[in-house]
């Protein structure tokens, strides 16, 4: 059975971060639903528009191995002020399933009080205001410390979606899927 993973798309996400890891993903053969929050058409940090697949009040119904957000300023915040998604990422935590945050993202894992005390990472400007709560590493382009896969930014998005990937359908798999993108994993 297939993987399924569902995948955030708030106004102001950052657009590489959120096609690297979704189109990524599907050529591992995971199950990727694109809800956007609030709207099914979403306007992106740099005016790209992208038609999410449903809302994400619509998705938030059904059940996921993972969850994954994409960063941009603008997407975090609007994530950050979503209850709905505070529930939905309580959730998965509470049974063990997979939450994925790049870039600007991991700082609403802080607003919502998820994976406290764990190894992260984000965007370096982001360091000061996740450290308090987390051990923070910033050596390192992808940080998995249990069900937590956090990554720096839209320079690291291969490497995150590809850690996904691994985690999600195995090395093997997503090895192949890299080779056919011309990726080099080490």
């Amino acid at each position: 059975m297939s993987k399924k993973l569902l995948m955030l798309l708030p106004h102001g996400a950052e657009e590489m971060e959120f096609v690297i890891t979704v189109d990524v993903l599907r050529r591992c053969g995971v199950v990727v639903t694109v809800a956007g929050l609030g709207d099914t058409q979403i306007k992106c940090s740099r005016d790209v528009i992208i038609n999410a697949d449903t809302t994400f009040e619509e998705a938030a119904k059904d059940e996921y191995d993972a969850i994954a957000l994409p960063g941009g300023l603008g997407g975090s915040t609007a994530m950050s002020e979503s209850s709905l998604l505070g529930d939905v990422l309580k959730s998965f935590e509470s049974k063990g399933k997979v939450i994925a945050a790049i870039c600007a993202a991991p700082t609403v894992l802080l607003t919502h009080s998820i994976a406290l005390g764990k190894s992260l990472t984000s965007y370096p400007s982001f360091k000061f205001q996740l450290a308090e709560k987390y051990k923070y590493i910033d050596d390192k382009s992808v940080v998995v410390d249990g069900n937590l896969v956090t990554s720096r930014g839209p320079g690291t998005a291969f490497d995150f979606a590809l850690k996904l990937g691994e985690i999600l359908v195995g090395l093997d798999k997503t090895k192949q899927v890299a080779s056919g993108m011309l990726y080099n994993v080490n």
